[in-house]
């Protein structure tokens, strides 16, 4: 009996706690969701939300700062072209910049080099002074592959005619000083007023004849 009043106090019991939970459980899936949006997005006038702009990659990029030019250096051949112009021009004061400081010059019909600017210009200037405006510089062929050599070839022209015994040719040898190719060798050689032909030959033969007898003569002519 006893045991027949728990079951129906529990079937009772079942009874009254089984709607609650099934409301309870009903409740839950009718509560509505709730949706959340960042702190930083906008709802335009239609309802339709959007976020705030952020910064773009491009305003964040630092300008590029561009190096300057390099200058062009002058080739080796428009150099020694340079050179001629200004010494038919007689205009030392352009030439002195295209000659380096320690330069040698030798010009064959002279005993001795010229060494350094100040004594090739005044060479020059003296050059200048004699055979005034009239005489010029004509280069006939000049090489423009090397740039640290130039070979030339030239004649003097008066007032445009070519000067007789005039013909030679020239060697210069440039470097890039401070920023500027100049040249820093230079070697002359003229055609000779007097064109002795095979009695030259001669003249080399016995040379040679003296220096085999006397081999000392050699170091004495290299001196002198």
């Amino acid at each position: 009996m006893a045991g027949a009043m728990r079951t129906c106090v529990m079937t009772a019991t079942v009874t009254l706690l089984a709607p609650s939970r099934v409301a309870s459980a009903t409740n839950r899936r009718a509560l509505p969701s709730i949706s959340f949006r960042p702190a930083n997005s906008r709802t335009s006038g239609r309802g339709v939300s959007s976020s705030s702009s952020s910064p773009s990659f491009s305003d964040n990029q630092t300008a590029a700062v561009a190096s300057p030019p390099e200058l062009e250096l002058d080739s080796a051949a428009e150099v020694v072209r340079r050179f001629y112009g200004g010494i038919n021009n007689q205009d030392l004061s352009a030439v002195e910049g295209l000659i380096a400081d320690k330069c040698v010059y030798e010009d064959l019909i002279f005993p001795r080099p010229f060494v350094g600017r100040e004594a090739i210009l005044d060479f020059f200037k003296k050059f200048n002074n004699i055979i005034g405006t009239d005489l010029r510089f004509v280069i006939d062929d000049i090489s423009g592959e090397d740039s640290s050599g130039v070979g030339v070839t030239w004649h003097l022209e008066w007032k445009g005619k070519p000067f007789p015994f005039s013909k030679g040719c020239s060697f210069y040898r440039l470097e890039v000083i401070n920023g500027k190719r100049q040249i820093i060798y230079g070697r002359d050689s003229v055609e000779p007023a007097l064109k002795p032909g095979e009695t030259a030959l001669v003249a080399i033969r016995g040379v040679v004849w003296l220096l085999q007898r006397f081999p000392r003569l050699a170091d004495w002519l290299k001196g002198n």
